[in-house]
């Protein structure tokens, strides 16, 4: 212990004296307490940790594995893209293209058949409104002249039943007179 404790007085005396002085390669001294201190501890901690060097060994070569793994599957995976025929990939997708295409375009053509017959129904409901509210007026109009004409034939039937009753006195006074001259020329 007492070699240690000397030892670290020495360090920390040439590490004053190293952050006094301007920054350079350090001296061969540094070096060497360097050297010697991780020595030491490499000495002092060799039983203790010898786990953890034989775990981080074991965690390399776990690494290395996976690493290895990893490229072959890699590797493994470039070899069945360049095993997989591309022309017929391209000829597959070309021809799932134009079906695609062409029910695009039955689909396109129905939904234009779809909009003309939509469109017929449409101006043959407007038509027929049309025909309709035309019709409505046509029949408005023919009521009102046809009660227009009402009205003229009762005021004609009233003017009717004056003359037949104006024709019937004139009838009776002109029967009235005949019988008159007649006695006056007996």
């Amino acid at each position: 212990m007492s070699s240690l404790f000397t030892r670290s007085k020495e360090y920390t005396r040439s590490r004053k004296s190293q952050s006094d002085s301007p920054p350079s390669s350090p001296s061969p001294i540094a070096k060497t307490l360097r050297h010697e201190r991780l020595s030491r501890l490499e000495a002092a901690t060799t039983p203790a940790t010898s786990d953890s060097y034989s775990d981080r060994a074991s965690s390399r070569s776990s690494a290395y594995s996976r690493r290895e793994n990893r490229l072959a599957a890699l590797s493994s995976r470039a070899e069945e893209e360049s095993n997989r025929d591309y022309k017929k990939l391209y000829e597959s997708a070309l021809s799932e293209n134009q079906k695609l295409k062409s029910k695009l375009q039955e689909a396109q053509l129905e939904l234009a058949d779809i909009k003309s017959k939509l469109e017929k129904a449409n101006q043959q409901k407007q038509e027929k409104t049309s025909d309709r509210s035309s019709m409505l007026e046509m029949e408005k109009r023919e009521k009102r002249a046809l009660e227009r004409k009402l009205s003229e034939m009762e005021e004609e039937m009233k003017i009717l039943t004056e003359l037949k009753s104006d024709n019937q006195r004139l009838k009776d006074e002109n029967g009235a007179l005949i019988r008159v001259i007649s006695k006056l020329s007996k």
